[in-house]
């Protein structure tokens, strides 16, 4: 972001544009990425300087099928190498470890891989595993992030243990994630406020994961920045599990920072995201706004989705009467 200094037009260096696009576009296909797509957001993430590209999950193949899922599931260094190569750019890359969901004795040292960065996602009562992984993660060479999920649903107290806690591991940053998209504005705001505070006195950094179930995914991530937090979840097009993420070409765009560029990304959406369309359903849609309206998990809203159920007056009340 670009701020004034006196006379001056300054950037914030902290500022670090993270994108999603395999990772949380894969919840809507199951990781059925082509090597070709998966290829282009690679490219377009090095075209338009983004900082990093979350390339998938690395799951393991032990514990989810791999019939069931696609290669960006699972993440094994032969085939993220097929994309990147020894990866060769500034562009970092990162993978998703699901807390429940991998072996951390099959994540390989920094050393003899191609990623830079383990993200830990992990619902609170997972913090212990959590933690261990983080400092596995770290051990091994590798820049750590967690993101804690459903802090909707946490209360206050327990929120401050979790994060008194992660904080003095050695995980780099720590992220808000709106889990069910429901937060608004001034919530973000009390949020970043609590994590800031939290993160600065033991050096770690904030981040953010918003999701658009009420459509207040690119504004929530404003929000936060505006109050400290450094880096900041996009994926093209606001392609993700239900209602979707904060777009890249929005983000970029209000950044007006000469080193994310904008053209790059339009021309991977008129090239891929809009026959995408035709097959892929995600974005708002009025399920997924009373999911976040109700703080809910929008697996229902994709069940109405996949099912074309437009009957939301039924589908309102049968989430108000399992209130």
């Amino acid at each position: 972001m670009i701020e004034k200094e006196g006379t001056l037009l300054t950037v914030r260096e902290d500022i670090k544009v993270f994108d999603c696009t395999i990772r949380d576009g894969g919840l809507v296909n199951n990781f059925h990425f082509t090597d070709d797509f998966v290829k282009g957001v690679y490219e377009v993430c090095v075209d338009a300087g983004i900082d990093y590209m979350e390339i998938g999950k690395n799951n393991s193949p032990t514990l989810m099928s791999e019939e069931e899922f696609g290669a960006w599931n699972f993440c094994k260094e032969e085939d993220i190498r097929r994309i990147v190569g020894d990866n060769d750019t500034d562009l970092k890359i990162a993978v998703m470890s699901d807390i429940g969901r991998t072996v951390n004795s099959e994540l390989l040292p920094k050393s003899e891989s191609v990623v830079d960065m383990i993200r830990i996602a992990t619902y609170i009562h997972q913090i212990p595993a959590a933690i261990e992984l983080i400092e596995e993660a770290h051990a091994k060479g590798y820049e750590t992030t967690v993101n804690i999920m459903a802090v909707a649903k946490a209360f206050d107290d327990e929120l401050d243990e979790v994060l008194e806690l992660v904080s003095k591991t050695n995980v780099d940053i720590i992220y808000i994630a709106d889990t069910f998209g429901s937060f608004y504005p001034e919530q973000i705001n009390k949020l970043t406020k609590k994590y800031v505070k939290i993160a600065r006195a033991t050096g770690k950094q904030i981040g953010i994961h918003a999701h658009n179930n009420i459509q207040l995914a690119f504004a929530n991530t404003i929000e936060s920045m505006m109050y400290g937090t450094s880096f900041l979840d996009v994926t093209v097009s606001g392609l993700g599990r239900g209602a979707g993420n904060c777009p890249m070409e929005l983000l970029i765009g209000f950044l007006k920072n000469p080193k994310y560029k904008l053209m790059p990304v339009l021309k991977f959406i008129e090239e891929y995201i809009v026959p995408l369309e035709k097959e892929l359903d995600w974005g708002y849609s009025i399920p997924y706004m009373l999911t976040g309206q109700l703080v809910e998990h929008p697996r229902s809203a994709m069940k109405a989705r996949d099912e074309n159920d437009t009957n939301y007056t039924r589908y309102y009340k049968s989430l108000m009467d399992a209130q």
